[in-house]
């Protein structure tokens, strides 16, 4: 494979990875009651823009978000790895693509923030009264679904520890190396999984409310995780969830250092 895509899904890699640290810090902060907030992933970047210097940090985060986008496309639609074209394989490739495309738009808002440009809302809070009636409701139980899918998918790749496949583990001398990796990836991914399926049943729910052409509004991670605080135990819930997805954070900045490539 070319050094360049690389070098490209490295960025991007990183990126990600501080987007969750962050996410997942603040969040925690939130939970011991010590200030942060529970934050999205726009409110993360929000946050970091608030910050010295925030403009120039989400511009670079924005570019490497880009990377990662780019890299997610790449492996979608060249296929440098060669995952294959069985059923199985091209659905895994579409999730890339989808994947990437998500990732495009969010390294734009970072970026348009950046530069100040007001082309985007800074919420997770979208409002949806554009959505209603049958059609609405379809979308959103289409997306809702998806994300289910996708919740489940994260809980699988941990009770499989299919995650650790690009990393040839057992390639790496340290053994404490081997066994950080694995934790923060099996904490990372469960935590994701909660979120994920959490913002699956929010979409939904949603859609079949508005099958009763009631307007609804978007919820994303931010109401997730107050979902999250509101049960019995909330606020240790919350707390474990949000080291989890520091736990994610962690675990892509050691996918950016020892993920092996099939050339």
């Amino acid at each position: 494979m070319n050094n360049k895509i690389k070098n490209v899904a490295l960025i991007g890699y990183t990126a990600k990875g501080v987007v969750y640290a962050m996410t997942g810090i603040l969040t925690f902060l939130t939970s011991i009651s010590m200030g942060g907030q529970k934050a999205g992933k726009l409110s993360t970047i929000n946050f970091l823009e608030e910050q010295s210097f925030g403009a120039s940090i989400v511009i670079i985060l924005g570019l490497g978000l880009l990377c990662y986008a780019l890299w997610r496309l790449i492996q979608g639609i060249v296929d440098p790895e060669d995952i294959g074209a069985e059923p199985k394989n091209i659905a895994k490739r579409a999730g890339f693509t989808i994947s990437g495309f998500i990732y495009a738009g969010l390294g734009l808002i970072a970026i348009f923030d950046g530069l100040d440009i007001g082309l985007f809302s800074g919420s997770d809070n979208s409002k949806s009264s554009f959505l209603s009636g049958t059609s609405g409701a379809i979308i959103f139980l289409v997306i809702g679904t998806g994300l289910g899918l996708k919740g489940v998918y994260q809980f699988v790749k941990a009770f499989k520890g299919e995650f650790l496949d690009k990393f040839q583990i057992d390639s790496l001398s340290s053994i404490t190396k081997r066994k950080y990796i694995k934790r923060i990836g099996y904490a990372g991914l469960i935590s994701r999984g909660i979120v994920t399926s959490i913002i699956s049943y929010f979409f939904i729910t949603a859609g079949k409310n508005l099958q009763g052409i009631r307007s609804q509004e978007l919820k994303g991670t931010s109401e997730a995780f107050s979902f999250i605080q509101e049960q019995i135990y909330g606020k240790w819930l919350l707390g474990i969830v949000a080291i989890g997805l520091v736990c994610y954070g962690l675990f892509m900045f050691s996918t950016a250092a020892y993920r092996k490539y099939d050339d």
